[in-house]
């Protein structure tokens, strides 16, 4: 009787460990998927950034870009960021003029 039971449904310790690397398996796509994120996040920063340059100003990039100056502001303070070396964190607080 015993092993008909197991051979039809896994124990409660079986469907915990099931679940356990299901929930792990997630977390690690996840993860993956955040860290890829950051890198085009980071690289689309350093090109809005050499935008403002060529186009000689925010407002102009802006406008070139399709993309609102609070945005660009935005990006531009990701690569201050990432200039002081303070790395990953929250968006800036003063607006680069």
């Amino acid at each position: 009787m015993t092993a008909q039971n197991s051979d039809k449904t896994p124990s409660r310790k079986q469907r915990l460990q099931e679940k356990q690397r299901r929930q792990l398996s997630v977390v690690d796509t996840v993860d993956k998927a955040e860290a890829k994120v950051h890198k085009a996040e980071a690289e689309l920063a350093v090109a809005v950034a050499e935008a403002v340059q060529v186009f000689g100003g925010e407002q102009e990039a802006s406008e070139g870009l399709d993309m609102s100056v609070e945005t660009i502001r935005r990006f531009l303070g990701m690569v201050a960021q990432e200039t002081d070396g303070t790395g990953e964190g929250g968006e800036a607080d003063s607006a680069t003029a």
